[in-house]
């Protein structure tokens, strides 16, 4: 029962989406009405307000990071062990994608996944972010950066993460990011994908 508890409070943690919340603080549209009309910091600075969508980007990434590290740090007082911070793990960024506050409509996962990693060790969500940034730097597109990033990620996990398990949970929040940017994927391969800083086709 326990378990379950750590579960549920990492899903509702995921659950909070900051691109709505800080939207609505700076008296901007709601992110899932225009744009590509995914609730995440990229659809949020594309109404020009960098500050906005900074926060976003920093509330999504926190709120993975606080449930893996409030797991870790809480489940074993309880005599619970990495499995349920492998769960954990995998239920703060479903959360974030199908968000129970917000219609079940949420975002892709890019930064939650990032606080993700950084809770579970930090180097891995360095190597990610590291990852990440070539990406865009070599491409200038944030989806491809993404998905490059979520498919190193596992082989990052496999050299740096001690536990099977948080090994297969970092395998499914990739899979899960990958499959929930199929979308961009498409543009991607007909060439509409819209660079970094352009609107997207």
């Amino acid at each position: 029962m326990t378990s379950v508890i750590f579960i549920l409070a990492a899903y509702l943690i995921g659950s909070i989406s900051f691109a709505v919340l800080t939207s609505k603080a700076f008296g901007l549209p709601d992110p899932r009405t225009f744009g590509s009309k995914n609730p995440g910091a990229t659809n949020v600075l594309r109404t020009g307000k960098k500050l906005a969508a900074a926060l976003t980007l920093l509330g999504d990434g926190a709120k993975g990071w606080l449930a893996v590290f409030l797991s870790q740090h809480l489940a074993p007082a309880y005599g619970l062990d990495e499995t349920v911070v492998a769960a954990a793990a995998v239920a703060v960024f479903l959360g974030h994608v199908y968000p129970v506050f917000f219609g079940f409509y949420g975002g892709k996962g890019v930064a939650t996944a990032l606080g993700i990693l950084l809770a579970l060790n930090p180097w891995l969500g360095l190597a990610a972010l590291v990852t990440w940034l070539l990406a865009a730097r070599l491409w200038r597109i944030s989806s491809l950066s993404a998905l490059i990033a979520a498919g190193l990620a596992p082989l990052y996990a496999l050299a740096l993460l001690d536990a099977g398990v948080l090994v297969a949970a970092v395998a499914v929040l990739c899979v899960l990011l990958i499959w929930r940017h199929k979308s961009n994927i498409q543009n991607l391969l007909s060439g509409k994908e819209g660079a970094i800083g352009k609107a997207s086709h």
